[in-house]
């Protein structure tokens, strides 16, 4: 296997982090997905702070609902098998925050906007989102998928030299 550079703790840690990330989004895309009862709505109509009103027009839209549903669900779940897989890790992980960023701005933890009360994973200005949108940022700069993925395999197709003919 071609050499990362990073140590083997270096690279458990990252490779760690991916697979955690990735077991998140994959395990909240399918609890979404197997619940029939379960829509973005109620999220996207308590949404506080400067953009509350770009989602709760969208969660007063029966159509744009069914959009919001559809992408959350498939783009976890997709975003979930990439990062576990070790596939198309720099899409996924774009396309990851990406949405952790829309999930942060619904709910932002900042001092006087009332959803910002004190709760588990909540702190001013930091929240998990926020903490995860960074960790996917460590995972995309970090590219371990060359080393312990299926990226791995193109990897090696691009490096094989191909047979000259006459």
């Amino acid at each position: 296997m071609e050499q990362s550079g990073y140590s083997k703790i270096q690279m458990f840690a990252l490779v760690g982090l991916r697979l955690l990330i990735g077991w998140h989004f994959l395990y909240e895309g399918i609890v979404k997905l197997l619940n029939p009862n379960w829509s973005s709505v109620g999220y996207l109509m308590g949404a506080q702070g400067w953009f509350s009103g770009l989602f709760q027009s969208i969660g007063r839209n029966a159509t744009l609902v069914g959009i919001a549903d559809f992408v959350t669900i498939w783009a976890m779940i997709i975003i979930g098998l990439a990062l576990t897989l070790g596939f198309l890790l720099r899409p996924a992980s774009i396309v990851g925050m990406v949405l952790l960023a829309m999930f942060y701005l619904a709910y932002p933890p900042f001092p006087g906007i009332d959803s910002s009360a004190p709760v588990e994973g909540t702190y001013i200005i930091v929240n998990k989102n926020l903490i995860e949108l960074f960790a996917l940022m460590v995972v995309m700069a970090f590219p371990t998928a060359r080393y312990y993925g299926i990226e791995r395999l193109f990897a090696r197709q691009r490096q094989s030299p191909v047979p000259v003919t006459n």
